[in-house]
């Protein structure tokens, strides 16, 4: 079988198991076996350090009870979990595939190895039929047969119900997702509606870091061309920045790919930050640049169809 979880997939199941409870790191490993059903066991040297990891970003923190690290989830990574909700609802449906498969698989196995044990009986009971105690030996043959079909019986009704408990899990997960990505949406907007209010009133800069991902390299004071509104975004290809992000292909649903573009410009932010430090005075600077980028945007959805 396939690996279960694809690059960042384990990351981002560990933050949905420390924002559901906090959780030592024993009991993140119990769980995800039992999700799992035993299919997929990872071991301490594939859990800890990613705790330790996320730890280190400041999406967990953790405290010590009796000798062990007890990790809880911080906001900053409930934000993260609130931003990759779709990845959330499409790894909750790939579990719930890995766990139909390997019910298939259970009953599959079952089915073959009670017709290999209903043959091999047929096969004893006629080969002891000249025997002393051949009455005996076919009645253990039976109780055995019997014991097979009733085991068989156990395993398929068990396989049925993690199915059936997979599937609304399944189902819970995307209706979660979906009220986390309306939710992180409405809070989006808001942000922005607040950062435009803000840049209007103060008259705001358009710095190099939000003018490069937004298309443009105006800096404060900039003037704009007397035939295009200052609320309107430029449509010159000069003004853009060339093959940002070009490599996230469109799915199909621009609310998607829409967020999938502020995830990696808020990773970019991120990394640049971590690579180069962060003082007071870049806070305030990038401050004005990601106010003037709320309101360019702001005005290109406002402005546009």
């Amino acid at each position: 079988m396939p690996p279960v979880f694809a690059h960042g997939r384990l990351r981002l199941y560990l933050l949905k198991l420390l924002d559901e409870a906090p959780r030592h790191g024993y009991e993140v490993i119990r769980l995800l076996e039992e999700r799992f059903q035993g299919l997929y066991a990872p071991s301490a040297g594939t859990v800890y350090p990613r705790l330790s990891k996320l730890e280190a970003e400041g999406l967990v923190t953790h405290a010590t009870e009796g000798g062990r690290k007890v990790y809880s989830i911080t906001d900053a990574g409930r934000a993260e979990l609130a931003d990759r909700s779709g990845e959330l609802a499409d790894l909750e449906l790939e579990i719930r595939d890995s766990v139909t498969e390997l019910a298939a698989e259970i009953r599959s196995d079952v089915r073959g190895a009670a017709g290999d044990l209903r043959r091999e009986m047929r096969a004893a009971a006629s080969a002891s039929a000249t025997q002393v105690g051949e009455d005996d030996s076919w009645q253990a043959a039976k109780e055995e047969l019997r014991k097979a079909r009733q085991e068989w019986k156990e395993q398929a009704r068990r396989a049925k119900d993690e199915s059936r408990r997979a599937r609304e899990e399944a189902q819970a997960a995307r209706r979660q997702a979906k009220e986390a990505q309306d939710r992180a949406r409405e809070e989006v907007q808001r942000i922005a509606g607040q950062l435009q209010e803000q840049f209007a009133k103060s008259g705001g800069v358009l710095g190099s870091l939000a003018g490069a991902w937004l298309g443009g390299t105006q800096g404060p004071g900039a003037d704009r061309p007397s035939d295009q509104p200052s609320d309107q975004p430029s449509d010159r290809a000069s003004d853009r920045a060339p093959g940002w992000a070009a490599d996230l292909p469109a799915t199909g649903d621009p609310a998607r790919d829409l967020d999938r573009l502020l995830d990696r410009f808020r990773d970019q932010v991120r990394d640049a930050a971590r690579d180069h430090g962060v003082t007071a005075a870049r806070v305030a600077e990038a401050r004005d640049h990601l106010a003037a980028a709320a309101a360019r945007l702001s005005g290109t959805f406002g402005s546009r169809p």
